[in-house]
């Protein structure tokens, strides 16, 4: 017993409190929204998912919080096949989640969705990779290492299109890996030519890779009244979150008192629009409240990266902060109507296990990065 006592001690010592104290202050803000979210749906069912995932989001946070990444980069093979099988099967099995993507798989009656927990995984394998290519005859910056940099993340991005259609799951990625590169060191000369190639075969993407319904998507917030002259169709979700938003001024229409949030108006109020929810219900001062703690996240990771004496964990801790930083500006940007509607969740508020044990994993690596600020990489 005493020994017990003795391990929970020194994990508290050691391990970042701080970072593991906000996670669980916003998830369980999180649950209250969700709550009043799906209170008309008579049925408990999305919480009691929430508070699970959570609950398993914790322990993974401890477990990966106690664990050395570096000696998890050493199987970069072993990381790299777990992500292609991953995103691959949903080739064979994948399911629409009510999206139009099939970017889920259904297991023992739950929804798993691969590309949230590929996300933990490529971020380690992108920085164990970085690393390797400093390390390598040539440097970071040689034509050879940024041909093998941009097959893996071309790989992944383009496997999970192909798969799935979940555009906003590879954009996920492909923000980690263009903020990943520049705290890497990458020459901004790369920068430029990769914004010249991006350009060069956009219109190819545009016309072959994206449906009809994606190019709307990506459409509607800039050009409403063409993409959809009567607000009924493509730019309806987009609508009654902003009249949400607004009808709740400073305070909000109070807790589970919400006209749109209450109602069957606001699609996907769980998921997508939680943000509208709580600024409907709870007001500006519920909005700002939800990104002072996102926001501290963030912050906290870039910090923890920042003391890091190890290149690949600084790596590690700037990949899941620009994460957090996209899906958090995109999902209140396409909230308010300035932004794609993608189907990208909000960290920590959001319904869904995926997303939720994901997030928790991944910033109990960053825990386990501020356990070990002194550790050098590994040669």
């Amino acid at each position: 017993m005493k020994r017990a006592f003795s391990v929970i001690k020194d994990y508290l010592k050691t391990s970042d409190m701080l970072l593991l104290t906000l996670s669980v202050l916003t998830s369980v803000y999180g649950v209250f929204i969700i709550y009043s979210a799906t209170r008309t749906y008579e049925t408990n069912q999305y919480v009691v998912t929430q508070i699970a995932a959570i609950i398993v989001g914790i322990v993974l946070f401890i477990i990966l919080s106690v664990i050395d990444i570096e000696i998890i980069t050493e199987k970069w093979v072993v990381l790299l096949l777990f992500n292609i099988l991953a995103v691959s099967t949903l080739f064979i099995w994948g399911v629409e989640g009510g999206t139009g993507n099939k970017s889920w798989l259904r297991f023992l009656g739950t929804g798993i969705q691969p590309t949230e927990i590929v996300k933990v995984t490529f971020v380690v394998l992108l920085a164990k990779q970085l690393k390797s290519r400093k390390e390598s005859r040539g440097g970071l910056n040689s034509v050879a290492s940024m041909m093998m940099l941009l097959l893996h993340f071309g790989l992944m991005f383009m496997l999970i299109i192909v798969s799935s259609s979940d555009l906003g799951s590879a954009l996920v990625f492909a923000v980690i890996f263009t903020g990943t590169l520049f705290a890497a060191g990458i020459s901004f000369v790369w920068f430029f030519l990769g914004i010249v190639i991006i350009g060069a075969v956009s219109p190819l993407v545009w016309n072959s890779l994206l449906t009809d319904y994606q190019r709307e998507r990506i459409l509607a917030p800039y050009f409403p009244e063409t993409v959809d002259p009567s607000g009924l169709g493509i730019t309806w979700q987009a609508n009654q979150s902003k009249i949400a938003l607004a009808s709740g001024q400073l305070t909000g229409q109070g807790y589970m008192q919400g006209t749109q949030s209450q109602s069957s108006n606001l699609p996907f109020k769980h998921t997508d629009f939680i943000f509208s929810v709580a600024g409907e219900e709870l007001g500006m001062i519920g909005c700002a409240v939800i990104i002072f703690l996102l926001v501290a996240i963030i912050i906290r990771c870039i910090y923890v990266g920042v003391k890091s004496k190890s290149y690949m964990n600084m790596l590690i801790c700037t990949g899941i902060a620009s994460m957090l930083i996209f899906q958090t500006f995109e999902n209140i940007g396409m909230c308010i109507g300035i932004t794609p509607v993608i189907g990208i969740t909000l960290p920590f508020f959001s319904y869904g296990g995926s997303s939720i044990v994901t997030t928790f994993a991944s910033l109990g690596i960053v825990s386990g990065i501020r356990m070990r600020p002194n550790l050098v990489s590994r040669r």
